[in-house]
């Protein structure tokens, strides 16, 4: 499983990447599924704002432009959200609550795609 690094701080940032590239692995995205599990995380592709429609979770959010530079976050976004329109981002990585404050990652860091 691809591995997510803050080129910055060097944290790990997830583990267990997986990655959302066609229409319904987005739309599906974290929808009705268990909260993730530490190390877990969920990047999904050519993606400018996300929702929290049908999530019984909160996740932190970064948005990341083509160069992995994270142009935008959201810590514990809660359940029935909408982010706002991130008009930089071209992906965002969805990750457990409390992960970019615990590591320390921030607007302007670097995530690095490993393995």
């Amino acid at each position: 499983m691809p591995l997510l690094r803050n080129a910055r701080t060097g944290e790990t940032l997830a583990t267990d990447l997986r990655t959302a590239h066609n229409f319904w692995q987005k739309f599906r995205g974290l929808m009705a599924r268990p909260p993730l599990p530490e190390g877990g995380g969920l990047h999904i592709t050519d993606c400018e704002s996300i929702h929290s429609a049908f999530m019984r979770f909160s996740f932190d959010a970064a948005f990341l432009d083509k160069q992995g530079v994270v142009v935008h976050v959201i810590h514990a976004m809660r359940a029935w959200r909408a982010s706002r329109f991130v008009w930089k981002a071209s992906g965002v990585v969805e990750l457990p609550a409390g992960v970019l404050l615990r590591t320390g990652t921030q607007v302007g860091d670097r995530l690095l795609f490993e393995g």
